[in-house]
């Protein structure tokens, strides 16, 4: 089981969860952030620091939100647009850095937040 970070961050990436993670696995992707589903330790720490309320428990995720479970998934295991390789489990957000990139999910996204 892990956490995961949904729609409501894309754009905002607030990173106060980034702050409160006692293992860095949060990583930063153009738009949004994403949790490491191998790397997570069901700790709970990110959540209720989130301000727009973007990061669930895998198994209490919206029914609007489930598609972002795959998907944060999908940031470690795919080769992203812009990338030569999968991330897979790159040991740490901190010492990785951003990420240039971002799923296919979050890129093809319009812009959110304030219109």
């Amino acid at each position: 089981m892990t956490y995961v970070i949904g729609k409501p961050c894309v754009d905002v990436k607030d990173k106060s969860c980034v702050d409160e993670c006692p293992v860095d696995c949060i990583y930063e992707g153009n738009r949004t952030l994403y949790i490491h589903p191998d790397e997570c330790v069901d700790c709970g720490a990110c959540e209720p620091v989130c301000p727009v309320e973007a990061i669930y428990y895998e198994d209490d995720l919206p029914d609007d939100l489930k598609v972002y479970l795959r998907d944060n998934a999908a940031f470690f295991a795919t080769t992203l647009p812009g990338r030569d390789a999968p991330l897979d489990s790159p040991g740490g957000a901190a010492r990785l850095g951003p990420v240039d990139s971002d799923t296919p999910l979050v890129a093809g996204l319009p812009p959110q937040g304030p219109t």
